[in-house]
């Protein structure tokens, strides 16, 4: 596939925050209609400013010929964030950093790494459950507008 994983750099932000859009306003539409919950860039924007400039976390960006397709981040014990714009989905790229985050989670000392995804989200909780991930019974309020429940995962490393 020719793909190219890298850490992302503090010029990334921009992409970061398009990817995170492309595949939040497919995969969430139900949840976030954009005509009545648009998607919160500048909030969003800011979130990826702190977690490329936060040394306590790790964020990587996938890309290919040249053209940035996926990313995800790590930090404490949690598998923060993992995106695939919807073009690129099905073609292995969600897999290979999952893993990667799990690689990097195990490096960090991590034995078991949590995840927070939206209740509602069954595309991502399938992904997640076929690869060993347990549900808790841990949830929490999204902090955006209508304010869905997530749901934690864990997964022993």
């Amino acid at each position: 596939m020719g793909l190219n994983v890298r850490r992302a750099a503090d010029d990334d932000v921009e992409t970061l925050l398009t990817i995170q859009r492309e595949a939040a306003v497919v995969a969430f539409a139900h949840v976030f209609p954009q005509d009545l919950y648009p998607f919160p860039d500048d909030d969003i924007r800011e979130h990826w400013r702190e977690l490329v400039a936060d040394h306590v976390g790790e964020v990587y960006l996938a890309e290919q010929d040249g053209e940035a397709l996926g990313s995800v981040s790590v930090g404490e014990e949690f598998l923060r964030t993992l995106y695939v714009r919807p073009r690129a989905q099905g073609m292995g790229i969600g897999s290979r950093l999952h893993d990667l985050a799990l690689e990097r989670l195990r490096h960090r000392g991590c034995t078991v790494a949590k995840l927070w995804t939206l209740e509602e989200n069954w595309p991502a909780r399938a992904f997640y459950e076929s690869r060993g991930w347990r549900l808790t019974d841990v949830t929490r309020v999204v902090p955006f507008p209508p304010n869905p429940l997530d749901v934690q995962y864990e997964k022993k490393l």
